[in-house]
């Protein structure tokens, strides 16, 4: 892990900074404490049981967020892409532990930000707090609502059932049929808690059946 230089443009676009001047973006985040540092691929930015004090917004490469089970085996809460932000919910909670693992899959940069310092107004009275609590607020009420729709599509009884739901969701989102998904097969197994080999086979019926069609990470849902 090494620091580097901030990049403004993508950080600007984080919903943390919504409703901010570009021209008060380096004081907040002065204010804040924010660093940024890069990890190479299969690092941990944090692991589970962990003492942690920032929360991050991914500058480049992605990460995820793991969670491992009773047997040993990580699985996939969250994929995080360029821009988005990791750690807020632990923020707000005031929780120094963690209770999930963070890992970047390819070279990552991040910036982190002290956690306390968005939280708790400044001692120089930084006008900017009580717009990123408000900021922060929105965010988490999001970050909510995905994690509720994922504990629906896990909570389905049979691999099409869940396979459905999680399509059916990502239609949802593109507006569109034809859609492409943000995991791989091994990333997709994790998030559905489903065994990878079982997984292919009942997307190969689904697609035999006329029900789907992929090509990698990209798919269709058929109308009948």
């Amino acid at each position: 892990m090494k620091g580097t230089m901030i990049n403004y443009e993508i950080i600007k676009k984080n919903e943390l900074f919504k409703g901010i001047e570009d021209r008060d973006l380096k004081s907040i985040l002065s204010c804040l404490s924010a660093k940024v540092s890069v990890y190479e691929k299969g690092e941990y930015v944090y692991m589970d049981g962990q003492s942690i004090h920032h929360i991050g917004i991914l500058l480049k490469g992605q990460v995820v967020v793991l969670k491992e089970d009773e047997n040993g085996n990580m699985n996939i809460l969250s994929k995080i892409s360029k821009g988005e932000m990791f750690g807020e919910a632990l923020a707000c909670a005031e929780m120094e532990i963690s209770s999930v693992s963070v890992q970047a899959v390819e070279a990552s940069e991040i910036l982190l930000i002290d956690y306390k310092k968005i939280i708790r107004t400044c001692s120089s009275a930084c006008i900017f707090h009580t717009k990123l609590i408000e900021n922060m607020l929105k965010i988490l009420a999001k970050k909510t609502i995905i994690l509720n729709q994922k504990i629906e599509i896990i909570s389905k009884r049979t691999i099409r059932e869940k396979i459905m739901a999680f399509l059916t969701l990502q239609k949802s989102l593109a507006n569109s049929n034809v859609f492409t998904i943000p995991y791989n097969r091994e990333q997709l197994s994790n998030y559905l808690y489903v065994d990878r080999s079982a997984l292919s086979r009942e997307l190969g019926k689904m697609r035999d059946e006329g029900l789907i069609k992929f090509k990698k990470n990209r798919f269709e849902i058929i109308e009948h």
